[in-house]
């Protein structure tokens, strides 16, 4: 039984997917955008969390979800 809800991919923060590092390059395929973009974003500060590890640039999926849905809207004039 525990097994079974270790594989389960959601948002518990006891869930190391959510907690994982990826690259920028799939930060910005998960986020639509292009990688130039989202380099302009980290100088900015308009974009979400990442990590450097060196010269590495890292994001944490939960980090990019989050900043998805803070910019959620119900209609246009939001």
């Amino acid at each position: 039984m525990q097994a079974a809800m270790n594989t389960t991919k959601d948002t518990n923060p006891a869930n190391p997917f959510w907690d994982s590092f990826i690259p920028e390059t799939d930060a910005a395929n998960f986020l639509c955008q292009s990688v130039r973009t989202i380099q302009k974003w980290r100088v900015t500060g308009a974009g979400p969390h990442f990590y450097k590890f060196g010269s590495s640039v890292r994001y944490r999926r939960r980090d990019l979800t989050e900043w998805v849905e803070d910019r959620r809207k119900a209609n246009t004039s939001q």
